[in-house]
């Protein structure tokens, strides 16, 4: 197993983690007439509709 030879300075450390960032998700309008905002290749939660075709029941 790989082991570091020497310790990592805490400007390096805190150099790395400043560069993961939580990216906001993309959403997409649903095609039934409320048009309302889902995440790609996910059913919407309102009609249960996805690419076109009933998949889920409706709550």
């Amino acid at each position: 197993m790989a082991v570091p030879k020497r310790k990592m300075s805490r400007s390096n450390t805190r150099h790395r983690r400043a560069q993961w960032k939580a990216a906001v998700p993309q959403l997409t309008p649903c095609p039934c007439p409320r048009k309302e905002m889902v995440v790609p290749h996910r059913a919407c939660a309102h009609c249960g509709l996805y690419k076109g075709r009933q998949v889920a029941e409706r709550p």
